[in-house]
Parts: C-alpha cells; structure tokens; sequence
C-alpha cells in the first residue's frame, strides 16, 4: 500500500478534515510508514488555513493497535539487539503524539473499534474523543513483558492516578461506557450515530473564530504543567492578547448588536 493511502482524507467545505486511518490488514497499527503519514498530516494540517477542526477516524474493527510488534520483532536483528530501532520508533511515535497537541487545530477522536497500547495512547492525545458501543480501549502491555510506558504519558494526562495505573497494571480492557466515566473519553455513541455526532460536533467548532480556538487550545495544555499562581498570571497574559484580537472585539460587538459575527481568524 502507498504510503499516502494509509490515512485517507476528506475535507468538508466548513473546513473539518477527516483523516481516517486505513490500514485494516494491520489493525491500523501505528508502523513506520503509519506514524510518519500522520506525522506529515499533523504538520502540514497546522499552518493550513483550510482546514479548522480535524477528525481522525479509522476502517475496520480496529481503530488503532498501537504498535506494529512485527515490525519491532524484526528490529531485534540488529547488532545493537535492536536498540536504536526502537529508540526510533519511540522517539518518531512520541513526535507524532506531541504534533497532536501542539496542533492548533482541535483534533477529535471518532474511535468505532478497539484502541489498544499506542492505540489508546492516540485517543488519549486528542483533545476530544467520542466513541461508539463497539469500542474497547486498554494498555495490554503487561501481557506481553513489556509495560505501556510510553502511552502512560497520555494516559495519565487524561485520568486519574488510580484509574490509570489500574489500566497499566492489570492490561485489562475497557468497555466504552467505563472509558466515558474515567475521562479518556467524552461520550458513548451508538455506532450508527457516531460519525454523524462527531463531524456535527466538529461543525461547531469550526464555525468558531479559528484564532480563538488556536489561543485556547495552546493555553490550557501549557498552564496544565504551572503552579495556581503561575497558572493564572499565565492565562491572564493570554486573555489580555485575545482581548486586542480583531475577532475579540468582532465577537463581542456582534453579541451586544444581536447578529452574528465576522470572523476574520486573526
């Protein structure tokens, strides 16, 4: 398969593009060539002006696998035992996560099917993430010797200690209703209505002033690291510059005036 068929894309004249990974003989797993198209993608997609919100979506009963364990087998040929192959894959997958956040796009995640290790890892890494019944997430590394370190980083971002250490710990795999309470993600949708929901949610979004949604998004991953106080002196810097954006003021004025505002993205 061509590298450029792994992920296909659609974009909707309203500027949400659906990157859906296609790649099923392989449960979409995240293999080099998989990982460096959606490295590609999150980087071309950041500074494209025509596309605001992003959906990523996968065919097949698997939404994402994680990694591709024969491809990692096959790296152990080298001499080296195959330690920088899989500092290389490491390093290459975690690029691809932090692409993700520091997109200043929102990117949603439409999982239909199982999204297991790195899998889970790529739904913990969107900013939003809805699911269908069908769904199953989990960080089975513990089954196999190799504990889901990588993953963890987005995992714990996203859940609590307990729960995430629960996943980690015990490689056991979740129903879609207990992702939904734990917080990896949003909202349970029946299968037939998932992809419906997710783009008329993404439609929302895109019809906001995308500069806002950009200093929004940018913000609440950065204050997340800083003390309170650090925090708010932080956000409050960063209200101030919305506040002197052109689409601030359009925005505000279009709410006293009761009419709809001009966005300009700037």
């Amino acid at each position: 398969m061509d590298n450029a068929d792994l992920v296909l894309q659609e974009l909707s004249e309203s500027g949400v593009l659906r990157l859906t990974l296609n790649d099923n003989s392989r449960r979409n797993a995240l293999s080099e060539a998989m990982l460096k198209r959606l490295g590609d993608l999150m980087v071309s997609t950041a500074n494209d002006p025509a596309v605001r919100v992003i959906v990523l979506a996968a065919v097949g009963p698997a939404f994402c696998a994680g990694h591709d364990l024969k491809e990692m087998t096959a790296g152990r040929q080298a001499d080296d035992g195959g330690r920088e192959y899989f500092t290389h894959v490491m390093k290459t997958c975690s690029g691809v996560m932090q692409s993700i956040v520091n997109n200043p796009k929102p990117v949603i995640a439409e999982v239909a099917g199982v999204a297991t290790a790195a899998g889970c890892q790529l739904v913990a890494s969107c900013d939003l993430a809805y699911a269908a019944e069908t769904a199953k997430f989990g960080t089975p590394g513990v089954h196999i010797g190799l504990f889901c370190s990588t993953p963890m980083v987005a995992l714990s971002r996203n859940v609590s200690n307990k729960h995430a250490m629960e996943m980690l710990l015990t490689g056991d795999v979740l129903s879609p209703q207990r992702a939904a309470e734990m917080g990896l993600i949003n909202r349970v949708v029946s299968a037939e209505e998932l992809s419906n929901f997710t783009m008329q949610t993404a439609e929302k979004m895109a019809a906001k002033s995308s500069m806002t949604l950009a200093v929004g998004k940018q913000a609440f991953y950065k204050q997340r690291t800083m003390s309170l106080e650090d925090a708010y002196d932080y956000a409050s810097q960063v209200m101030v510059e919305n506040m002197l954006k052109h689409d601030a003021e359009e925005g505000i004025q279009a709410f006293i005036e009761k009419r709809s505002a001009n966005w300009q993205d700037k």
